[in-house]
């Protein structure tokens, strides 16, 4: 009798969490499903992890494996149970009732004492293998880049993605499809946009799956986004800084007026309430104030700063710095 690794038929660790068995299980079983798998031992590997799901599913049957699994194989990769095994293990029977266990291995019907597929999908009538696999369609992941104004205010965007189905002779083939999609305004880089109904198409009757957007923003010349914060680099004049001004300052969609507080230094922010991106809970536009310096002066110019060192000698904006 050869040993069967039921993780190895699924392609996962002894480790795997219940959700993880269950997906690779979906996953490959759609691959090998004789109804659309063109491949030579479909019917065997689709049988094959139909028993190792079967088992490792349910977390009493996975715990006597575990305990079976231990044992390991013989260097031939034969398989002996230990002694006892279905009398006084403990572990033996595992549920199983069905007397026809034909369409199971033989290491399944000797260490559980065969039995039928339950509540799996599957099912089996007499000797024969019954395939009614009923599964829903894989979720399809789409990247939708934006610019800022169309997040701001919301838009309508096409979305071209593909999803994976049977064609006219059984094979697995992909789709391209086109979607007009309605971004509601105030989306926030890496969220997700969930269509139902939109991803790939289920086996068996299955329900399809959904299409998952996830909106990216490109790149803008004037403005970056922090959270639900707007943020924009404002240039302004020594004179402005040092004296106070109120100066023009874009926001997305449009143009608001902002004093500049006498004694300004770069860097300094100011705080525009509610001029981020929309939604709930709105963002606000942060304002970074730069002090710009002339690359080249008049004369007059010139000597007015002389004048203007002189006079503010005593300033050391580096007396802090111990130098």
């Amino acid at each position: 009798m050869d040993f069967k690794d039921y993780y190895a038929v699924l392609g996962v660790s002894e480790s795997a969490s219940p959700d993880e068995i269950k997906k690779a299980y979906r996953k490959l079983a759609r691959k090998y499903h004789p109804d659309v798998s063109k491949e030579t031992d479909a019917d065997e590997k689709f049988k094959d992890l139909g028993e190792a799901y079967e088992v490792l599913k349910d977390p009493e049957k996975r715990g006597e494996y575990d305990q079976l699994r231990k044992y390991g194989a013989q260097s031939d990769g034969s398989f002996q149970p230990p002694p006892g095994w279905q009398s006084s293990s403990g572990f033996g029977g595992g549920g199983y009732t069905s007397a026809d266990s034909r369409q199971f291995s033989d290491f399944f019907e000797q260490m559980f004492g065969g039995g039928g597929f339950a509540g799996n999908g599957f099912g089996a009538t007499g000797g024969g293998f019954r395939q009614t696999m009923r599964s829903r369609g894989e979720d399809v992941h789409a990247r939708l880049s934006l610019p800022l104004e169309d997040v701001f205010s919301g838009s309508d965007k096409q979305v071209s993605f593909s999803v994976q189905e049977a064609d006219g002779q059984g094979r697995v083939v992909a789709r391209q499809k086109n979607l007009k999609v309605k971004i509601p305004a105030g989306m926030r880089e890496g969220q997700h946009l969930r269509l139902k109904g939109q991803g790939s198409p289920g086996m068996g009757g299955g329900e399809s799956g959904d299409l998952l957007i996830e909106v990216e923003l490109a790149p803008h010349s004037l403005f970056s986004v922090e959270g639900r914060d707007v943020v924009v680099t404002i240039p302004i004049t020594p004179w402005e800084a040092a004296l106070g001004a109120t100066i023009t300052v874009p926001t997305v969609g449009s143009k608001v007026n902002v004093k500049v507080p006498k004694g300004t230094s770069s860097g300094r922010k100011l705080r525009l309430k509610g001029k981020g991106l929309p939604g709930k809970h709105p963002g606000d536009q942060m304002v970074v104030l730069q002090v710009a310096v002339p690359e080249q002066h008049s004369e007059e110019a010139e000597k007015l700063y002389e004048q203007l060192a002189e006079a503010e000698k005593a300033f050391d904006p580096r007396s802090k710095l111990h130098l």
